[in-house]
């Protein structure tokens, strides 16, 4: 049990408004317009700065590798942008994460937000630079997120206080830990195990989440967690949505949180399922490299930043 208060990483300043947010691709390009994510950030007081990627196609991705990155680094160097969204995840990140340098973001902080793919750049930045990052709703989801969802990513930008409470899922292990929140996408957490954007998990809350995987595939990452020494010395588990679950013609013969369970049985933190983030339209933000404490008992659960 971790007792001790966990260091928070550094805080970008929050929003306020007449700010300028910047939204980029760094992976997939966008299959239309985000009306709907322009009109809602600007509804929040917001000036709204369109990345040079919005536009772009290079097959998938939105533009070239060394065009994505461009984009992105020229966003990070402006100082008048004070936070900058990712408008989808896809595939890419990985492709150009290392052609970006970030020095000016660790002199400068600004909020980055998204999930899925762009988990790699939430990993990334805490890593090397100690800094808090949002995992929430981007401009593509915004026209099927929910609006506590929506209003969650609205407190995370404006510093305002989240906390989160719901009905307990009956495969929890109760009990109660603090630690710094981490993690994001299961795959892309697996995707930074052994690279500059990897990190000790020792006494943090983890977060995983997860979209369109074989329930073998979902085993076999869950368990190359646990062999990189991850899982042992968590503080608590956040088991987020797995959607789109695949199975095999031969059964695999277990559900996620079956296979969750089985892997870290020995260990005493507290875990939770059904947290209302991840490839969902109730994807409420969760703020990485921030102090959380995590309740979990038999018929609810709570966590709250500290």
């Amino acid at each position: 049990m971790h007792n001790a208060t966990p260091t928070s990483g550094i805080q970008p300043p929050y929003l306020k408004k007449g700010d300028k947010i910047a939204i980029t691709c760094p992976a997939k390009k966008l299959p239309g317009p985000m009306t709907d994510a322009i009109t809602l950030l600007q509804s929040w007081g917001l000036e709204v700065v369109l990345g040079e990627t919005v536009d772009a196609s290079f097959h998938q991705f939105a533009g070239d590798d060394d065009f994505r990155a461009r984009d992105m680094q020229r966003l990070i160097d402006d100082d008048s942008v004070k936070a900058i969204i990712a408008a989808r995840g896809g595939y890419g990140t990985i492709r150009i994460i290392d052609k970006v340098n970030f020095s000016r973001l660790a002199q400068n902080p600004k909020w980055l937000i998204g999930f899925s793919d762009i988990t790699l750049l939430h990993t990334h930045l805490y890593s090397n630079y100690n800094i808090q990052t949002i995992h929430g709703q981007m401009p593509v989801n915004i026209p099927d997120a929910s609006a506590r969802s929506l209003e969650s990513l609205k407190k995370a930008l404006f510093g305002d206080e989240i906390t989160y409470s719901f009905n307990a899922h009956p495969l929890n292990r109760c009990g109660e830990g603090a630690g710094v929140l981490i993690g994001g996408n299961l795959s892309l957490l697996i995707a930074s195990l052994g690279s500059v954007s990897d990190f000790s998990y020792d006494g943090k809350i983890l977060f995983i989440e997860d979209v369109g995987e074989y329930l073998y595939s979902t085993d076999r990452m869950i368990r190359t967690l646990d062999r990189a020494g991850k899982l042992k010395t968590l503080a608590g588990l956040i088991v987020g949505s797995f959607t789109e679950v695949k199975d095999n013609d031969i059964p695999f013969g277990q559900t996620v949180e079956d296979i969750v369970m089985d892997v870290v049985k020995d260990y005493s933190y507290p875990v939770c399922f059904d947290f209302p983030a991840g490839h969902i339209p109730d994807n409420c933000s969760l703020i990485f490299g921030r102090g959380l404490q995590l309740s979990v008992k038999t018929h609810h659960v709570a966590a709250s930043y500290i």
